[in-house]
């Protein structure tokens, strides 16, 4: 990730900052990112992005009549206390009209259930992705922009047999995020044909995973399949695994599609190394927002920066609807994306969903990652790729079905 867009994201911090002096009527959302934490090295592009799609309505005629939309940025560190923590203040303290993130999925459900929901606050996630966030009872107040892993773990599984690959050793991180696609990969895989050698769940951040990953070698395969994240646990137990050889080909998931093991591991050494992730569907909303992206610095191949462009222009396009009023923005958001035959939204087109909404007129979002129409849960099918490590970062292999 380059200096440019480290910096720029890191200036939402210097922003929140400032928000005390911001007029009244300037209209909150919350972005809760994982600025700390596992996915450390992923969250500067994802903010980014939110970043971009904020400016446009500023830049476009703001909220209402002409009020700015100012973000509140805070830490929830990919863990449930923290996630927890950021949510209250920016619910309880700022005044946040909406929110959007957490970006892990223990630290949105612990956001839901402890602030948002109680609070009657709208929350969509752009990168939580377990399949317990399905099931909240959340007063459909909770939304997601990316899949479930329920969608990604079975995509792999199928991906991985067309690969080639009859067995592999699965490890996953004990928590939400790792237990969810590790259980949906492990019944897609079996039910394929594909044998699973050992399937094994370990605590994050230990110093060492030698003798976990000397367990799942047992089984045989040379295939081990990492659900866990890149900046983190995943990067230790990857790095231990090439170190004492103890399997030949290696595959994550989105939360191992990060620059860390590239930088820290060298992308010579990750030859073997295969990572799934959501991308946007070819569109020429796509080509827009990556065009917009670039031009502030940002890189449009990055996990999750389409998903949060997007999650952070529905919620403005809600608050529009909702005229500013926090209790109407769930049900706003609904109305949004239930319409079918509305007139189209490309990124970057905040003035004309603005005159839309004014003129009462059924709009289409067609979203950098796609076109969004929740389910009852609030969730979304998706489109995913798998990637590999070549010279200049990941690179596509093949589309996942």
């Amino acid at each position: 990730m380059n200096k440019k867009v480290l910096a720029l994201a890191g200036s939402l911090l210097a922003a929140t900052a400032l928000t005390g002096t911001a007029a009244q009527a300037d209209v909150k959302i919350g972005l809760l990112g994982g600025i700390t934490g596992p996915i450390a090295a992923m969250a500067p592009a994802m903010l980014l992005s939110a970043e971009l799609a904020i400016s446009e309505v500023n830049a476009q005629g703001g909220i209402g009549n002409g009020e700015k939309l100012v973000q509140v940025t805070g830490d929830s560190a990919c863990n449930p206390q923290n996630g927890t923590d950021a949510a209250t203040k920016a619910v309880n303290i700022d005044g946040v009209v909406g929110l959007v993130g957490p970006h892990c999925s223990g630290a949105v459900i612990a956001a839901a259930n402890s602030v948002a929901i109680p609070a009657g606050i709208a929350l969509i996630t752009p990168s939580g992705t377990s399949p317990e966030i399905t099931n909240l009872k959340d007063n459909d107040l909770v939304f997601r922009t990316v899949p479930s892993d329920d969608y990604q773990g079975r995509a792999l599984a199928r991906s991985l047999k067309e690969q080639g690959m009859e067995s592999v050793a699965v490890a996953y991180l004990n928590n939400d995020y790792g237990s969810g696609l590790a259980n949906a990969f492990k019944a897609e895989f079996e039910a394929i044909g594909g044998k699973i050698t050992a399937f094994a769940a370990h605590e994050g951040e230990k110093a060492s995973y030698r003798s976990n990953l000397a367990e799942l070698a047992k089984g045989g395969s040379d295939t081990l399949v990492i659900f866990d994240y890149g900046d983190g646990s995943g990067l230790t137990m990857l790095r231990e695994a090439l170190e004492n050889g103890f399997f030949t080909n290696y595959v994550g998931a989105d939360g191992m599609k990060s620059d860390a093991p590239i930088k820290e591991l060298g992308a010579n050494n990750l030859g073997t190394f295969l990572a799934s992730a959501p991308v946007g569907e070819k569109s020429d909303s796509l080509e827009v927002f990556a065009k917009n992206f670039k031009d502030i610095g940002g890189d449009p191949d990055a996990v999750f920066v389409t998903t949060s462009y997007d999650a952070t222009f529905l919620m403005a396009l809600a608050i529009e609807k909702a005229g500013g009023d926090k209790a109407k923005v769930g049900a706003a958001l609904r109305e949004l994306t239930s319409a079918t035959d509305g007139e189209a939204v490309m990124p970057g087109e905040w003035s004309k969903a603005k005159a839309l909404i004014a003129e009462g007129k059924p709009l289409v979002y067609k979203g950098a990652a796609g076109t969004y129409n929740f389910d009852a849960a609030g969730d979304v099918p998706g489109v995913y790729a798998l990637f590999k490590v070549g010279a200049n970062g990941f690179e596509k292999v093949a589309d996942m079905k």
